[in-house]
């Protein structure tokens, strides 16, 4: 009876006892079907797009289920952590590889949100100015803000086509402008065909309509209606500078990635976060394109605005 007293009592204590494991397990395919599934969360009042905004930060996830599988001392639920770290690095870790990139820079580009009631917008541009784009792509440019941005650029951007609250400084001409009707009350984008090294080059500027915990319908509406206006664009070298107040994980993006390549995706390093400026989470801020290669795409911190500026470069 001694010696079955002390089997029993080593069988339910002794080592990692797997039966600890199953708490975890739940949450680990939960985790899992979160990180695979997220894009098939109903989209009702923005939830869906929320998720699919945030979607890069469910690896946090891992590391706290693999510490607490560590702490119940669990082999099954430490082994099993393994799927959705994998699953992870496939969908969102290889952005961190070394990008595609590379090669002679023909074309480069910048977009800034200035941000309204922005201190010191000189200061903002004349820092993006000194990493040397060919174009200054800006949004959220006002009545105050115009003409000390106009002296920081003009000497070395001759040209400009501006619409309401959106700008384009360029190295080079300007060939024609005109407005873009996104569906806002409000004209918020332009067109501009420039006369680039190698050919004109179609360049839209665009700040999209503005979402809202549990309401991103604007948004939506003018992610939708830009992509039929590109969708007919027949320009064959096109670039698409602006704040389109979603992220690239977002599905509501998606009528427009289904039409252009995204830069910091092909050339870029990291998921590029922009906003806000001071420790960014999101990505608004976009460099979409088609006709070109990229060769780099970077994310640069302007003082002054709440949003950090990205810039590319074309070959």
């Amino acid at each position: 009876m001694a010696e079955s007293k002390i089997k029993a009592t080593d069988g339910g204590s002794s080592g990692w006892a797997w039966r600890r494991g199953w708490p975890f397990l739940i949450a680990v395919a939960l985790l899992t079907a979160l990180i695979a599934g997220h894009r098939l969360i109903p989209n009702v009042r923005g939830l869906g797009s929320l998720v699919d905004s945030a979607a890069p930060f469910l690896g946090l996830g891992v590391p706290l289920l693999g510490l607490a599988a560590l702490l119940r001392r669990s082999w099954i639920a430490l082994a099993a952590v393994l799927v959705p770290a994998l699953l992870w690095v496939a969908l969102f870790g290889t952005a961190w590889l070394p990008d595609g990139g590379g090669g002679s820079v023909r074309l480069r580009v910048a977009s800034q949100n200035l941000r309204a009631g922005n201190p010191d917008p000189a200061a903002t541009v004349a820092s993006l100015a000194e990493t040397g784009p060919d174009l200054i792509a800006l949004q959220e440019i006002s009545g105050d803000t115009r003409e000390p941005v106009a002296g920081a650029l003009v000497e070395h951007y001759p040209h400009r086509a501006a619409v309401s609250t959106v700008a384009l400084w360029s190295r080079f001409p300007i060939r024609e402008d005109v407005g873009v009707d996104t569906g806002l009350a409000w004209t918020r984008a332009l067109r501009a065909v420039v006369a680039a090294p190698g050919g004109d080059v179609v360049v839209y500027v665009v700040h999209l309509g503005s979402a809202r915990a549990g309401d991103t319908g604007t948004r939506d509406r003018t992610v939708a209606t830009l992509a039929d206006q590109i969708r007919q664009d027949r320009a064959e070298r096109l670039i698409v500078l602006g704040d389109l107040n979603t992220a690239t994980t977002d599905r509501m993006l998606e009528p427009l990635t289904e039409l252009l390549r995204d830069a910091q995706a092909d050339a870029g390093r990291g998921p590029g976060f922009t906003w806000p400026a001071a420790m960014p989470v999101t990505r608004p801020d976009h460099v979409l394109y088609r006709g070109l290669t990229a060769a780099y795409a970077r994310v640069l911190h302007t003082p002054a605005s709440d949003h950090r500026a990205v810039t590319a470069g074309f070959r």
